[in-house]
């Protein structure tokens, strides 16, 4: 006969077993969402040294991380709970977003050729944590820039999220994605632009990509100086409001990782691209 001691250890074995299975499950799951700049899973060693660059992870040295990743756990709490899901804590200087959600348009194909590619182009970036202005580089990425203009123009940002930030290595923040999953676009794909000796410091903007000539929406805002190989379309650069990305970036990730999703609920209340 089983006694109520024997019982009540059973009991919590299965329940510690069922925390196990849905931490993997969690896990796997977010292995599967970060898309890092794009879809593919295909891996770029960084000419800085030894970091990964894919759009499925960073790392330095998968070894370590996987090393590293068991002393935490080992080192945890055992009281903590293994399944709760992370806690968003209020950032400085974030406020709630505005109501609305996104449009998530869909287009059967880029769109024809509107802007002037001799002239100047600013993108104001409304977000509940700050404003940033761009400079958009219509002469060199014509493409790129005719394309935020229609989009912009259709509201498509608006009320979307910046879904990932990366802080160790390579410090970006990536928006752009109606979903906000890493996987999400306009329905369209267009060709790379002004890649020839491209370069990403802080305050460029540049487009996120599966492969070359899959842009869509997704872009990312370098906000610290970043070594990438010249495979994404640098588009424009950052006037005002680097410093709005960069209290973000300090703020780091919700996993608590140095590749997640941003703690601060970064969302564009609007999007806009005005001419001159």
């Amino acid at each position: 006969m089983v006694s109520s001691e024997q019982r009540r250890r059973q009991l919590a074995r299965e329940k510690y077993e069922r925390q196990m299975e849905r931490r993997a499950e969690a896990a796997s799951a977010r292995k599967r969402r970060n898309t890092i700049l794009g879809a593919s899973l295909a891996v770029v060693v960084l000419a800085g040294g030894g970091t990964l660059f894919a759009t499925g992870a960073f790392s330095s040295d998968d070894k370590d991380k996987s090393a590293s990743a068991a002393s935490s756990a080992q080192a945890a709490p055992t009281q903590a709970d293994p399944t709760a899901a992370p806690t968003r804590k209020p950032v400085e200087g974030c406020a709630t977003p505005a109501p609305g959600s996104p449009n998530n348009k869909q287009f059967k194909a880029e769109p024809a050729m509107s802007i002037d590619q001799g002239a100047s182009y600013t993108m104001a970036l409304d977000s509940n944590c700050g404003k940033v202005t761009i400079a958009l580089d219509a002469a060199k990425a014509p493409h790129t820039v005719n394309s935020f203009n229609f989009l912009a123009g259709e509201q498509f940002f608006d009320h979307t999220k910046c879904h990932r930030l990366t802080t160790d290595g390579i410090f970006v923040l990536q928006c752009g994605d109606p979903t906000a999953s890493g996987s999400g676009g306009p329905g369209y794909k267009f060709a790379d632009e002004n890649l020839t000796g491209a370069t990403y410091p802080a305050g460029t903007v540049a487009m996120a990509n599966s492969g070359a000539g899959t842009n869509g929406s997704q872009f990312f805002l370098v906000y610290k100086d970043t070594q990438l190989p010249p495979n994404y379309t640098p588009f424009g650069k950052i006037t005002g409001g680097l410093d709005v990305v960069q209290k973000i970036a300090a703020a780091g990730t919700l996993e608590g990782s140095p590749d997640g999703h941003p703690m601060a609920d970064v969302t564009f209340n609007s999007v806009t691209v005005s001419k001159g």
